[in-house]
């Protein structure tokens, strides 16, 4: 059989629809192209990225460098499993480990799969080193949170959607309040067992929720009080994402286990790490935990690429001041329609607009809609969050000309 030419963009939304799960609704925007900030749709209209896949594509689509390193590592070796030594992965995993400034990496593939090799650390090091009892080690989460869907990581979700119909769950959780310093350390005082306490600096699928000043700071003072570690889910806050190289920067913490994925592929094909020193790390042994393409070499070929991009470019620096023009501009638009516009917050190009619904019904979806009309994609997120989060490569003068977009569409909406 051949593969058909999709050659419009109804025809390719039929097309998936009809022969591809229905696990995700989409914007009806059917994309073949990007460069940059941009986006082009098979029709050829641009638009501007402000979702960057989830922040993904923090160094921009296709980026030359990024690309140039996947060319020319994929024309030479691109997969050996773990079976054998690589000559890329050793210098990657070397590279990672002094710019986040950790003894050991771990690359994984997709950012679930690293919050699992987290989990699995977490509760070896507790029967090796905290000395708890075998099958008894607890990991404390919070509410709200989004690390993934696999069935293990659903075990600790509070969205319904997550959840509902994939049951049995797996035990060995407790959630508590995010951004509750108490209800930790309640929860720490009621459990010797706790093992670990797993969080996102901020957490984006919830609706960019900005915790406390200082909130992880005092949870990570709690954490060595009752040597707990602390593992942070970095997966979409990290690597310059919030105007630090890592959202916990903020707080001046390094986490004991820190959980990277999304930007360190550069967008181009899944890279994930989980970073810890050796007196972590070296809990798990040969044959305890491994993936067929976690650390290939086409994957550490690209990661540091990607890295290398943030650092050069000053990626970090560049999302810290366009975000705070961009909270200036949302916050001035939400004064003039405050019926609309309930908040707005963020950190860096991680920011969210809080949309209240019409009385005829329409919501943050219908929002979207329209700025994808205008040439604008974003996405919403429990019905009444726009997430805006455009690649890091942002220019002062596109910012602007994006908030006039985002202006335009919502004033009058």
């Amino acid at each position: 059989m051949s593969i058909q030419a999709l050659t419009s963009s109804q025809q390719a939304i039929d097309t998936e629809h009809k022969y591809g799960a229905h696990n995700y609704h989409p914007l009806p925007v059917v994309l073949n192209r990007g460069k940059g900030v941009h986006l082009w749709d098979v029709e050829g209209k641009r638009y501007y990225d402000f979702l960057s896949a989830y922040s993904a594509v923090n160094q921009g689509h296709c980026h030359p460098k990024i690309i140039n390193a996947l060319t020319e590592q994929a024309q030479k070796l691109t997969l050996t499993s773990r079976a054998f030594y690589n000559d890329k992965l050793g210098a990657a995993e070397q590279y990672i480990c002094e710019y986040f400034g950790y003894d050991k990496s771990l690359l994984m593939n997709s950012g679930a799969e690293a919050v699992e090799t987290a989990i699995k650390l977490a509760r070896k090091w507790a029967y090796l080193k905290k000395g708890i009892a075998p099958h008894k080690a607890e990991i404390i989460a919070v509410d709200h949170n989004f690390h993934g869907r696999t069935t293990g990581i659903i075990s600790f979700s509070t969205d319904p959607d997550s959840t509902k119909g994939f049951g049995p769950y797996m035990p060995g959780y407790k959630v508590i309040p995010y951004n509750d310093v108490d209800a930790l350390e309640q929860a720490l005082q009621e459990n010797s067992n706790v093992c670990a306490f797993l969080v996102e600096p901020i957490q984006g699928e919830a609706g960019v929720m900005v915790p406390d000043e200082s909130y992880l700071a005092k949870a990570h003072a709690l954490c060595k009080e009752y040597n707990v570690l602390l593992m942070t889910d970095e997966i979409q806050t990290g690597i310059g994402r919030t105007g630090k190289l890592l959202a916990s920067y903020y707080d001046d913490v390094k986490a004991d286990v820190l959980i990277l994925g999304k930007a360190l592929s550069g967008g181009v094909l899944p890279v994930s790490a989980v970073l810890a020193n050796d007196d972590i790390m070296l809990c798990i042994q040969p044959g305890e935990h491994g993936s067929t393409f976690g650390g290939n070499p086409l994957a550490a070929a690209v990661a540091v690429a990607s890295l290398e991009v943030i650092k050069d470019e000053n990626l970090t620096e560049n999302a810290r001041v366009l975000g705070e023009m961009f909270r200036k501009r949302m916050t001035r638009m939400q004064e003039k329609r405050p019926e609309l516009v309930n908040l707005v917050r963020g950190r860096g190009l991680l920011n969210a607009v809080v949309i209240e619904p019409t009385d005829d019904g329409r919501t943050a979806w219908d929002v979207c809609v329209a700025l994808m009309e205008k040439g604008l994609l974003a996405k919403p997120t429990h019905g009444d969050i726009i997430r805006f989060a455009p690649p890091l490569v942002i220019t002062e003068e596109q910012l602007h000309e994006c908030c006039d977009i985002i202006e335009e569409v919502i004033l009058n909406f």
